[in-house]
């Protein structure tokens, strides 16, 4: 591991100040992915920025049933919280289902947003890879390539987006807080993260001196009727082959609110805005569930090991879909 630079802020101000140095620091939250990209020589930050002391690990319900969530909180804490896990089950769920629970208790929200590929070609020093070193090409294309998108690649990059906590928070509507020496703004989730184009080496929609300081969920009735489904290759804790969070209500068998997102399929989380308004106002049937995963899938394309994603995509929406829809109506 090269030296590097160490700070430990005490407020907001102080780290995007030392951000806006511009001698490309990183973040340091749980070190759950930063630590072993250290480690492996992929990043070498001339300055690391501690982030756990700022006071950012509080989660607040707030006036209208929103919730906000600070940066630093630990994925544990957040999926224990109890209004996540009555009003959002599917992020619980979700943060429960993607790593063990030593993880859980290192891992800040704002790191798991920010976490990186775990594409193995970009791990590995001796392959190409344009996100780690752009210009290089994607030895991922033409090499073993079960684990890798069917959506949103391009011919520089086919590498997922590795986060289970993101597609839940993605489906729920989400937004991220952000600070700079400029002032706050905010992102919606689905938004938060690039597709990687021509250009996967810019990987978010962060400033180099933007800092996260919370997720904010905002109140929504159908997240209480809500799932994470995630199929993946053992049992124990292994990223996703493709995972579905959907939130769904029903009144009198007929589809009036609908979320979905998918994980494991995509440089991001996968939703489709259009794909889920087909359901709405339509039959809570098996049918319309059918038409909402041909929508979202639309225009996917596989390579000769993950071919098979996209009928497994496809079968995952509409099971989870109908299972809640089922739900329904037992209520």
């Amino acid at each position: 591991m090269r030296s590097f630079a160490y700070h430990r802020p005490a407020t907001v101000l102080e780290a995007v100040a030392l951000l806006a140095r511009g001698d490309g620091a990183k973040l340091l939250g749980g070190g759950t992915n930063l630590v072993d990209l250290m480690r492996e020589d992929i990043e070498r930050p001339a300055a690391v920025i501690d982030v756990t002391g700022l006071p950012l690990a509080k989660i607040v319900e707030g006036p209208g049933g929103e919730l906000l969530v600070g940066a630093t909180a630990r994925n544990s804490a957040l999926a224990g919280h109890r209004l996540v896990r009555e009003r959002y089950p599917v992020l619980a769920q979700a943060i429960v289902a993607g790593a063990s629970g030593q993880i859980r208790n290192m891992a800040t929200v704002g790191g798991n947003i920010m976490q990186r590929t775990r594409c193995s070609y970009f791990y590995d020093a001796a392959a190409r890879c344009n996100k780690r070193a752009p210009g290089s090409g994607c030895d991922a294309i033409g090499g073993f390539h079960r684990m890798h998108a069917i959506l949103g690649a391009s011919p520089s990059c086919i590498a997922t987006h590795p986060s289970d906590m993101c597609v839940a928070l993605a489906a729920l509507d989400a937004v991220v807080h952000v600070a700079s020496p400029r002032g706050a703004r905010v992102v919606p989730l689905a938004e938060f993260h690039r597709l990687p184009g021509a250009h996967p080496e810019h990987e978010t929609q962060l400033q180099p001196d933007e800092l996260i300081t919370a997720v904010e969920l905002p109140a929504l009735a159908a997240a209480r009727r809500s799932s994470y489904r995630k199929v993946r290759d053992r049992a124990s804790y292994a990223f996703a082959l493709v995972s579905v969070a959907a939130a769904l209500a029903v009144e009198d068998g007929v589809v009036t609110t609908i979320r979905l997102a998918l994980g494991g399929v995509a440089p991001r989380p996968w939703r489709v805005a259009a794909a889920e308004a087909l359901a709405v106002g339509a039959a809570a049937s098996e049918a319309t569930f059918e038409r909402v995963a041909e929508a979202t899938l639309a225009g996917a394309q596989g390579h000769p090991d993950n071919n098979f994603k996209i009928e497994l995509a496809r079968r995952l929406i509409v099971h989870t879909l109908a299972e809640l829809a089922r739900k329904e109506d037992v209520r």
